[in-house]
């Protein structure tokens, strides 16, 4: 009875432990993909104006759904020249906020600030915003995603 009892539970634990360990090895084995997402029109975006868009991450599964989309902080520097910056604190990954009165980035989480140029301001962030690389392509604007987890923005 014993032998059976830790067989079944030992069955049951690497069938439990299974996708725990597909989600640790999956950054590893998944081959790194970077695409290119267009995120708007160059006429949707004023200079001076930052803006939330929304995009597909660069590589999804079939089952993703909802959370295949991503976001991030667009903001128009000049004619051509753009700042595009993750939605995600540095700290713990929370959603930043965007406060156009003030300009600056909020954390909800633990208070973690930014500047708008994504640069720490305050709070327990260790570092900065993660930022993508912007280019404008037929009129588009597009930014350069990558797999998620994000390991390595340009940041």
């Amino acid at each position: 009875m014993t032998r059976i009892t830790l067989g079944v539970g030992a069955f049951f634990a690497a069938v439990l432990s299974f996708p725990l360990v597909a989600a640790m090895l999956d950054p590893i084995i998944r081959k790194k993909t970077e695409v290119w997402r267009s995120v708007g029109k160059l006429t949707d975006f004023k200079i001076g104006e930052t803006k939330m868009v929304t995009f597909e991450n660069a590589s999804t599964y079939e089952w993703s759904g909802g959370i295949a989309r991503s976001a991030a902080y667009v903001r128009r520097k000049e004619d051509d020249s753009f700042l595009a910056l993750s939605v995600n604190c540095a700290h713990l990954g929370c959603p930043v906020r965007w406060v156009e009165k003030s300009e600056i980035f909020l954390c909800p989480c633990h208070g973690g600030v930014y500047h708008k140029d994504g640069s720490w301001a305050a709070g327990p962030p260790p570092r900065g915003m993660f930022d993508y690389e912007v280019r404008v392509h037929n009129n588009n604007v597009q930014i350069k995603t990558q797999n998620i987890p994000i390991t390595n923005l340009t940041s």
